[in-house]
């Protein structure tokens, strides 16, 4: 899915570095080891799914911006509002 904005694991990882970074935080500053924060940073992985609440909290985004490796405007919060509710509905 190369060039998708679905789970890009690059452009999340640039995210996530753009926004520690932004907030002065140093790797180890996360609370997850420099070399895991690292893979994630650099899109070689994404974190696990159990660290996605707390390192979103951390970063002051939201689990949407996240995903799409972007700070999203009131159309795209809408948007990605909608899709999920649409799959909720298809469960």
């Amino acid at each position: 899915m190369k060039g998708s904005d679905t789970m890009n694991q690059e452009k999340i990882g640039r995210f996530i570095a753009e926004n520690r970074k932004e907030k002065k935080l140093t790797q180890e500053k996360l609370g997850i080891t420099n070399k895991s924060v690292s893979k994630w940073e650099n899109g070689n992985c994404l974190p696990d799914s159990s660290l996605f609440k707390p390192l979103c909290q951390i970063l002051d985004i939201s689990i949407n911006e996240l995903f799409a490796g972007k700070k999203l405007n009131d159309e795209d919060k809408r948007e990605a509002n909608e899709a999920r509710a649409m799959t909720i509905a298809e469960l």
